[in-house]
């Protein structure tokens, strides 16, 4: 690992933060950045020795923000919001999640406006560096005041509370604090404060987002061509003249990319000049829906990179004389954006199962139900029934989290994002698209079969061998559940696109075009 990241100091990206969760970057703290954190922390003290009134530091909380605390139990209020504002609930989230959580906090109070003790800031990094990471319940967050609940539970066991993963395993952190000879801080004005206060659930929740549905709209541009070459579909709708005169850049890319896979395919040319005039929508109109998922995708992509450099707690210390109490710790930007997703995500779904539908109709000279011996055998009905179920399941999860708020904190808070809601749910709908888009890959590589001895592009081919690895050729019925099961692992472990983007790169071949760096994930 010899990449640094400087927190607070570099421009942090969806890809650099994945990449120091996974251990390929490792996050560092400049002197500068160092000096600036020491420097605030130093305001806030400065604060509470003049007794000046600022929320959070000598103050109650939410509807407590009135009553003054005294000087001797600023700290000890540090340690009280921890503790009661932990009240997650529900499944502990993925070990990813919550280590990017802590990523993504670092980088924001390292920017030195939140008044945190550098001691502090090394510890949540000796968390990240020793993949000694938060256990955080899933609910309990309204994506407002800041993921108050779940940023708590993050930063127990800083204060020797909480249970952490330590390998694979859950332990107390009690317990991991006596194994590992460190002992629990104690948190000084302000600090519990800036720790809980901020979006880091929803941003990393976002971040994954981001990294997920990226794979599966590349995969569903893959698969949908795989698609189209079984059922002879034509090429024309993609040609770029077309979307030139609507430039709309998802478009436009999804264009240019089936334009590349399809050219100097066999399948293609052996029916240049038949008489079908025009495909079905889910085949010709391919640019314009993905297309549109894609420009929901850079939208979330461009928001969440925004809010990846953000400074998202409250009060904000500017100096020992100016603090602001401000609201940067609402969700609604990146709430609105994830919700946009979702919906985007859930209809590359929809157009998916169209195409699995239509191969099976018996049409084009492929055999009903993609089997030649019917009857008997169910061929490939019941995969789309799976297929159907999913999509209607997420039509249910685009209801748009952010387009409801409850009042909270006694009123105080009376406008909440829902953006926690919005983050789970966009990435519970990515995961039923890896699951419909396995459907189509599974019908896809059926009907290709039927095109032998003609073969597509190389790109195409190899996706049709990669998948041949895992799933045979059916010519009769067997236990699709175990096929279908193999087809969504090699989509969602990236390794279908990893296998497309290779051969393309063997073959001179450029998927992306003009807008391969805007589509990208640094």
């Amino acid at each position: 690992m010899n990449t640094l990241f400087r927190y607070g100091h570099d421009r942090l990206t969806v890809g650099i933060a994945l990449d120091i969760a996974a251990g390929r970057t490792q996050g560092v703290l400049s002197d500068e950045v160092r000096q600036k954190v020491s420097k605030s922390h130093a305001d806030v003290a400065q604060i509470v020795a003049s007794q000046r009134t600022v929320y959070g530091v000598n103050t109650g909380f939410g509807p407590l923000c009135t009553t003054k605390i005294s000087e001797e139990d600023t700290k000890t209020l540090q340690h009280k919001i921890l503790q009661s504002h932990s009240v997650g609930m529900g499944d502990n989230i993925p070990e990813e999640v919550s280590k990017l959580m802590m990523i993504t906090k670092v980088h924001a109070l390292a920017q030195g406006f939140s008044g945190i003790a550098l001691e502090t800031l090394e510890r949540i990094i000796w968390h990240i560096d020793n993949d000694v990471v938060p256990a955080v319940p899933e609910q309990g967050s309204v994506g407002a005041s800041g993921d108050l609940a779940p940023l708590s539970h993050l930063f127990l066991p800083l204060i020797g509370m909480g249970e952490v993963f330590v390998d694979g395993n859950l332990k107390p952190m009690a317990e991991v604090i006596q194994q590992r000879g460190l002992a629990p801080l104690e948190l000084g004005p302000k600090e519990g404060l800036a720790l809980i206060n901020g979006t880091q659930f929803i941003l990393s929740f976002a971040v994954k987002a981001v990294e997920r549905l990226h794979n599966a709209l590349e995969a569903a541009d893959l698969i949908g061509a795989m698609s189209l070459e079984a059922m002879m579909g034509s090429a024309r709708p993609f040609e770029k003249e077309l979307h030139e005169i609507r430039p709309y850049k998802g478009n436009q890319l999804v264009a240019h990319r089936l334009d590349t896979l399809l050219n100097g395919s066999e399948i293609l040319n052996s029916h240049l000049n038949c008489d079908r005039v025009q495909d079905p929508y889910s085949l010709r109109c391919m640019p314009q829906v993905h297309g549109a998922s894609r420009n929901a995708w850079l939208h979330l992509k461009e928001m969440t990179e925004i809010e990846l450099n953000a400074v998202t707690d409250n009060p904000i210390i500017l100096d020992a004389d100016n603090t602001i109490s401000g609201g940067n710790f609402h969700g609604q930007p990146m709430a609105l954006p994830l919700d946009y997703a979702t919906i985007a995500a859930a209809e590359v779904g929809n157009i998916s199962d169209r195409r699995s539908y239509l191969i099976i109709e018996g049409r084009y000279g492929l055999p009903k139900l993609l089997m030649k011996d019917t009857g008997l055998n169910s061929g490939m009905m019941i995969p789309q029934y799976t297929s159907a179920a999913l999509v209607t399941e997420n039509k249910t999860l685009c209801f748009p989290a952010s387009a409801d708020s409850v009042p909270t904190s006694l009123g105080q808070e009376d406008h909440v994002s829902m953006g926690s809601v919005s983050g789970r749910k966009t990435n519970q709908v990515i995961s039923n698209l890896e699951k419909i888009l396995a459907v189509e890959l599974l019908n896809a590589a059926q009907g290709l079969d039927f095109r032998r001895p003609l073969k597509s592009t190389p790109v195409i081919e190899a996706c049709h061998k990669f998948v041949r690895e895992y799933v045979p050729f059916a010519d009769e019925d067997r236990i699709f559940a175990k096929d279908l099961s193999a087809l969504q692992q090699i989509i969602s472990n990236k390794s279908l696109v990893t296998t497309a983007n290779r051969i393309a790169e063997e073959n001179g071949i450029n998927f992306n075009g003009e807008h391969n760096e805007l589509f990208g994930l640094y």
